[in-house]
């Protein structure tokens, strides 16, 4: 009988990104030692996050970084401009929908944080600038979603044109955050006070949080100290 030979550590394909794999290796003789029982725990447990945040796709905007999270406290979806889609129960395959289902029944999230940030390329998208990607303009149908708001926010004579792009980053927010009250098992925990729903925007150059005040619909930093 032939004898299977394994090796414990075989070596990557060549063509595994080499900057994915120093950062492995740092993060198993790092980071992995010192939180172990932490993965074991979450491993054997499972998940109970009790925060949910629904970001951009963009690498310069991961909440991990942004919140200091350790593995297991927060539930991240992320996507071409942070965007809710309207409740569409349309029996077509729904990402975002079905992440957002998953953290609220099966998990019972208390928070959900809609995240947009500045220089976001899908805003740019929604308001029209460039030329799509390719003929299929998966991006530009995505970022439909927010074809009013942005028609609201190009109408606006009150904002400078140099600002639209903040304009509509931060109403994409408030946007995603009523298309989450149009979903029944949201609506239903929001109302009963289980779940509460927030607003938030980062500005990448600053490194700064806005967080918005529902009340009055503006967005205000978030304090903290910096480090001198």
């Amino acid at each position: 009988m032939t004898e299977l030979k394994t090796s414990l550590c075989p070596k990557l394909p060549a063509s595994f990104p080499g900057r994915l794999t120093t950062g492995y290796e740092a993060f198993r003789e790092g980071r992995y030692p010192g939180e172990n029982e932490r993965y074991k725990r979450l491993a054997a447990e499972g998940q109970k996050p009790q925060i949910m945040i629904i970001g951009c796709s963009d690498s310069r905007v991961s909440p991990e970084v942004i919140f200091d999270a350790g593995p297991g406290e927060i539930f991240v979806v992320r996507n071409v401009a942070n965007l809710v889609p309207p409740y569409t129960p349309d029996g077509e395959t729904h990402g975002t929908s079905a992440a957002l289902e998953f953290a609220v029944v099966a998990l019972a999230v208390r928070h959900i944080v809609v995240m947009g940030h500045g220089r976001c390329g899908g805003i740019a998208a929604a308001l029209g600038s460039g030329k799509p990607l390719t003929p299929t303009d998966f991006i530009g149908k995505w970022v439909s979603v927010l074809d009013e708001t942005a028609e609201r926010v190009r109408c606006d004579h009150t904002i400078a044109p140099g600002l639209r792009y903040t304009a509509l980053e931060h109403e994409a927010v408030k946007a995603s955050l009523n298309n989450l009250l149009a979903y029944p098992f949201v609506r239903s925990q929001v109302e009963s006070g289980s779940l509460a729903l927030h607003g938030a925007w980062f500005d990448v150059a600053e490194g700064e949080l806005h967080v918005l005040d529902r009340d009055s619909g503006e967005f205000a930093v978030l304090s903290g100290t910096l480090a001198p």
